[in-house]
């Protein structure tokens, strides 16, 4: 089954093209936001904890995002959740110093957190829907999406942060969100919500005993976390602030190298999709490591570290959207909305942790290449899991 094909059921391409809009909104106001840290004289710990901070609300609100996927009907809560991000996203207009950087902060756990319960909701909707290898496609749709919108976004994001301002590109992003909004009127989904007659003490308790008892899927979401190795946009902004800015703007080398990442994300599924499976998934974790050390080999100049960087992203979207499929297909439909938040809490953790990471390393001195490399050597040991995973349960 194609793409294409996959894209002929009417809610999945409804909700690929609101997934396109809204997803290019949030990397276009990324870059604004990194560009006004950097301008405004941020250290390297602040940019690293309001990366964090888009990443936290995934880790601190997982049991009450998988009870409130269960509970309520999807596009009732998609629309609240828009709307939140609409509000949210204009209110960073209202910065204008370092001194805010606190109520920066709390505006980017807002519309995360509605940005978060989002995808989780959609990623519990899609085994509802739909199976087998028009899921798999699905996912891999939903992830292509993903990168198509961090490249572009992030390429515009920064010329017309450079160019017009912070400000409106906060503004144009709230536009963005409204269109988002008015597709989703038209959206005609016609699955049920299962009343759940339990109490929400019940279900979190009930969705915990549940992932406890399954251990399979509990390895399956450790290694999918690995993934948020790949969290580098602390890392990609210390660079530009740190190496780059000599040679070109910050916000320009800020969007151009999120984008060539990006571009190797939209592109390498086309490639490996078809022959990545469950026999050698390790290899792909493997050729992952390499890429990212092999950037970090290039780091010295701009123009080859583009290079490493598109390379860098090859493989993270097949890796991304397959070992999610083999956690949805393991699920209990009952329990999907629980068991995906929590799988995504220990994602975000994983790339709060190396947000982290790279924030205190380079205040404790560690040159951002050895940071790099360190990065792709955690591939590499995850490859080693993976492998004794495969043996005891495959």
């Amino acid at each position: 089954m194609t793409y294409i094909e996959t894209l002929k059921h009417p809610v999945i391409r409804r909700l690929s093209l609101i997934q396109l809009i809204s997803y290019f909104g949030t990397w276009f106001s990324q870059v604004a936001i990194f560009s006004m840290l950097v301008a405004y004289g941020a250290s390297e710990l602040t940019i690293a904890f309001t990366a964090a901070m888009g990443m936290l609300p995934a880790v601190v609100l997982a049991p009450l995002i998988g009870l409130i996927i269960d509970r309520i009907d999807f596009k009732k809560l998609m629309m609240a959740l828009l709307l939140i991000e609409i509000s949210m996203t204009l209110s960073f207009i209202f910065i204008d110093s370092l001194a805010y950087v606190w109520i920066l902060m709390i505006l980017i756990f807002i519309r995360s957190s509605a940005s978060s319960m989002l995808f989780s909701a959609e990623m519990a909707l899609f085994p509802k829907l739909v199976s087998g290898e028009m899921l798999k496609n699905t996912n891999e749709i939903h992830s292509i999406i993903w990168s198509f919108t961090y490249a572009s976004g992030m390429a515009v994001g920064g010329i017309v942060t450079y160019y017009i301002g912070y400000d409106m590109a906060f503004t144009l992003d709230a536009l963005l969100y409204i269109i988002a909004v008015l597709l989703l009127l038209g959206l005609k989904l016609s699955l049920k919500q299962k009343e759940q007659t339990h109490s929400n003490w019940h279900m979190l308790k009930d969705g915990f005993h549940y992932l406890y008892a399954q251990k399979k899927i509990l390895h399956l979401i450790l290694i999918h976390a690995a993934i948020g190795l790949t969290s580098f946009d602390a890392l990609i902004t210390l660079l530009a602030d740190f190496q780059y800015k000599e040679i070109i703007a910050v916000p320009l080398a800020i969007g151009w190298m999120n984008a060539t990442r990006a571009v190797g994300l939209m592109i390498g599924p086309f490639f490996i999709s078809k022959k990545i499976s469950k026999e050698n998934l390790h290899y792909f974790f493997i050729f992952q490591g390499l890429a990212i050390i092999f950037w970090s080999l290039l780091e010295y100049n701009f123009y080859f570290a583009l290079a490493g960087l598109f390379i860098t992203g090859f493989f993270i979207t097949t890796l991304w959207s397959y070992t999610y499929l083999l956690i949805q297909e393991e699920t209990d439909s009952h329990y999907l909305g629980r068991v995906i938040s929590y799988n995504d809490m220990f994602f975000m953790l994983s790339n709060v942790t190396t947000a982290l990471f790279i924030g205190y390393a380079s205040k404790w001195g560690m040159a951002l290449e050895n940071i790099t490399m360190t990065l792709g050597i955690g591939f590499l040991i995850v490859a080693g899991y993976y492998w004794w995973f495969q043996k005891r349960y495959l």
